[in-house]
């Protein structure tokens, strides 16, 4: 039986880190995303998605993939359903371990390691997820629908079934299951709000973004070595929430170099590269302020 991790709390004490309050959210994404698969008529599926190049029936199939690819990641048979896949991709290579000194007090990392991280990791990841789009379109969009609810009811079991603080693989590392859960969680929001704009709607803002903004400030220092850079000093993020409150992510001690504000939910869809910095309300100041703009991201 998976025991229950100690709560991480922000310092405004209103929000927590949770494997729990992660896969609730989770859960309760997925529900809204299910709510508006089962009002779409045939023709729906069909629609331009806001994902270039992606139908809307594309993007639930690339969430069923990438839920049952999370069910074998939790499942620690992630290597094997790899190279099960015909996508292409480089299934037999090798993934790097997060060292010891990068995990973070309470047992988890960042998203991987920065020292794993490679320059070539995103163009493969986003080159062999729309290839194994490409192999699998064209069932009928109930099969398709059938095949997101049963990957995400599985994914949610095979999540709650770890620790938080556990290591699994990933396709680009290794990586904590709560941090795994949480880039499930961004992957389903950004892609929700992908169908919601084939129907002329924006995503909709909630505060299970708050795990989604966390996870895009705790992944930094993995972004910028990712392509060759590191940080000046640490980075804040002081985000309107779309309740209106502020979420607050400093770093433990110290004093930010770099502090970026705005709407949350802004930044979470720079994050998912769905907008540019420059055509939101985002705002940054230090010296890493364009870097932090340009490179944070909630996908690995």
């Amino acid at each position: 039986m998976r025991r229950a991790a100690a709560p991480e709390r922000t310092k405004m004490g209103a929000m927590e880190s949770t494997m729990e309050t992660v896969l609730a959210s989770l859960a309760q994404e997925i529900a809204a995303l299910d709510v508006r698969l089962s009002g779409l008529g045939p023709d729906d599926w069909g629609r331009a998605s806001w994902c270039d190049g992606w139908s809307v029936a594309d993007v639930v199939l690339h969430l069923a993939q990438t839920n049952e690819m999370a069910v074998a990641s939790a499942e620690d048979r992630f290597h094997t359903h790899l190279a099960s896949l015909s996508f292409g991709g480089p299934a037999d290579r090798p993934l790097a371990p997060a060292p010891a000194d990068d995990r973070a007090p309470d047992g988890e990392a960042d998203a991987r390691s920065p020292a794993s991280a490679g320059t070539g990791d995103v163009a493969w990841v986003e080159d062999g997820a729309g290839a194994l789009v490409i192999a699998e379109r064209g069932a009928p969009a109930g099969d398709v629908f059938e095949r997101w609810r049963r990957s995400a009811q599985a994914m949610c079991g095979a999540l709650a079934a770890r620790e938080g603080s556990d290591r699994v693989q990933w396709v680009a590392g290794d990586l904590a299951a709560r941090t795994l859960a949480t880039t499930r969680l961004s992957e389903t929001w950004i892609h929700a709000g992908d169908i919601a704009w084939a129907f002329g709607e924006d995503p909709t803002a909630t505060d299970r973004l708050w795990h989604v903004a966390r996870l895009a400030w705790r992944t930094l220092p993995y972004a910028f070595a990712g392509v060759g850079r590191s940080l000046t000093g640490p980075v804040a993020f002081e985000l309107s929430s779309p309740a209106g409150d502020v979420w607050s992510f400093r770093p433990d001690s110290g004093v930010a170099a770099t502090v970026v504000s705005g709407p949350a939910v802004d930044l979470c869809l720079v994050a998912g590269r769905r907008r540019a910095a420059g055509d939101t309300q985002l705002m940054a100041e230090g010296p890493d302020a364009a870097d932090v703009l340009e490179l944070v991201r909630t996908f690995a």
